[in-house]
């Protein structure tokens, strides 16, 4: 973390991008005789770090609770006494919840700030959680079940908007990977936690957990979340209202009321209802639309290999219930290692494109996208990750149908993680730069197409993998992915000449 932040020195120059004769320069003056200009962020290098670890823990929760689940789907059938059927009708609930309330919340997120949003889901989804432990009908785990999903399916987005708070688009890269590195694991703990309870402790004993994980969250976010929002208190250092203010941030007022900055103009906005049509609009732009269906395909293909892989273990390796939950570890140390590098890839990269266009980096106001070629920049790596992803994919498909050694699929597992990592965090990323006043409505986009993708992706899945073997099933997921060059290269040649037209227009 010490790497994420080095933003608060006092520098004097313009806001935006500076043109530099020399292009290996790439720190803007810090003497002259410009005038002085406000930081992007007054927060400081500790409040920075605790907001991550806050935004990461609760975006754990909502991968968490999905792959959690998985291992009581025959307990519950039975306990419950319906059939598996109905126990996966649960899973389809929670899915398509999961797509459909971030547009509202999200919305929500960026009109009236972040800490309410964020208190205001937990509580929702930490009550779903005591309501599922001591349940014992279908319809009140499928009621349940959509309810903790409308608590929580919204937390990820609104990490992106957070991001986009406090972090300048020069060190964003680096904050997105230590925020995604809590979502990334979650999705490879779920299934080993909810294995061992279910089978030692029993299957409510998960929901449970889930709500005493949850309202340590809880607390810890209305005690130390300040409001990150620009909406609302700007750069961090503007005049806010009580109920937006905690123990940490009225500390931190009375620290920044000591200093010199001066405090950005803070826009009233009219209150009204959150709009959940407002993150599809954004689809009609061609970068976004683009954006969003590259990180929907990876993100199929990621859950159609997350969501086959226990029961593939089972049957082609004999593993048992607590074996095929093991397996999942490899993926998630791909994908908690690859996201934490890929903010450095990301912020080098960054350097990198302003040094080749003679571009002046301003670490501290914040540089103007209108002049910054940040589709370039954004995806000037993503060619190997993508290529990468798709060999491994297919060696780990016909790995499984020639059943070779299981640590050649378990290694591959590792190398796909990262690598699909990598392609979500550039994605994600680039997206918010895009769309820097509505980040979260952004990040809903995508969550809507990638929850349509994955379903329709594992609606599919069983009936491909039986007509033409697991071999050729993943053969086809890698050819999907690889076909993402395409779209890739159209945003990186394109992105701006598209984004001036549409701000022209």
């Amino acid at each position: 973390m010490d790497s994420i932040e080095k933003s608060n020195e006092k520098i004097s120059g313009p806001p935006g991008v500076f043109e530099s004769k020399d292009p290996k320069s790439l720190i803007a003056p810090e003497k002259g005789d410009l005038a002085s200009v406000p930081p992007y962020s007054t927060f400081t290098k500790a409040e920075k770090r605790l907001i991550c670890f806050l935004i990461a823990f609760a975006g754990m929760f909502s991968p968490l609770s999905s792959f959690i689940y998985y291992p009581a789907i025959t307990s519950l059938s039975k306990d419950l006494h319906v059939s598996i059927e109905l126990i996966n009708l649960t899973i389809t609930s929670y899915m398509v919840v999961s797509g459909i309330a971030p547009a509202i919340i999200s919305d929500l997120a960026d009109i009236t700030g972040r800490r309410w949003v964020y208190i205001l889901t937990l509580l929702i989804y930490c009550f779903a959680d005591v309501g599922l432990a001591l349940q014992r009908s279908w319809p009140a785990l499928l009621v349940l079940r959509m309810v903790q999903s409308l608590g929580i399916s919204a937390t990820i987005s609104i990490a992106f908007g957070v991001v986009a708070d406090i972090a300048t688009p020069a060190e964003r890269g680096s904050f997105v990977g230590v925020v995604l590195c809590g979502p990334n694991v979650a999705p490879s703990l779920g299934p080993v936690l909810g294995g061992a309870l279910s089978q030692h402790a029993g299957w409510w004993w998960i929901f449970w957990l889930l709500a005493l994980l949850s309202a340590f969250c809880l607390l810890l976010i209305v005690l130390f979340l300040p409001e990150t929002s620009r909406m609302i208190v700007g750069n961090g250092s503007g005049a806010i209202s009580w109920y937006h203010q905690t123990t940490f941030s009225l500390v931190r007022k009375w620290r920044h009321d000591k200093s010199h900055h001066k405090s950005e103009d803070n826009p009233r906005r009219k209150c009204h209802i959150p709009n959940p049509i407002a993150c599809l609009k954004l689809l009609f732009h061609r970068s976004t639309a683009l954006i969003v269906l590259v990180n929907g395909i990876f993100y199929m293909t990621y859950g159609c290999i997350q969501a086959s892989m226990s029961t593939l273990f089972i049957q082609l390796y004999g593993f048992n219930q607590l074996q095929a939950g093991l397996i999942y570890l490899p993926f998630g140390a791909g994908c908690a290692i690859a996201s934490f590098l890929s903010g450095h890839i990301m912020n080098w990269d960054y350097r990198r494109t302003a040094r080749n266009h003679g571009l002046v980096i301003d670490k501290v106001a914040g540089d103007d996208m209108a002049k910054f070629p940040i589709e370039k920049a954004r995806y000037r790596s993503i060619l190997y990750p993508v290529i990468m992803s798709s060999c491994c994919i297919v060696g780990y498909g016909w790995a499984l149908h020639t059943r070779t050694t299981v640590a050649v699929p378990l290694i591959l597992q590792f190398l796909i993680g990262g690598t699909i990592s990598v392609v979500f965090n550039m994605c994600g990323t680039l997206l918010v730069d895009l769309h820097p006043k509505s980040p979260a409505s952004a990040q809903a986009a995508i969550n809507i197409a990638r929850c349509s993708l994955s379903a329709g992706g594992l609606a599919l899945l069983q009936v491909v993998i039986d007509g033409v073997g697991v071999g050729w099933c993943f053969t086809l997921f890698a050819g999907l992915c690889l076909s993402m060059l395409l779209p890739i290269w159209a945003v990186q040649r394109f992105g701006m000449i598209w984004r001036k037209a549409m701000i022209g227009a």
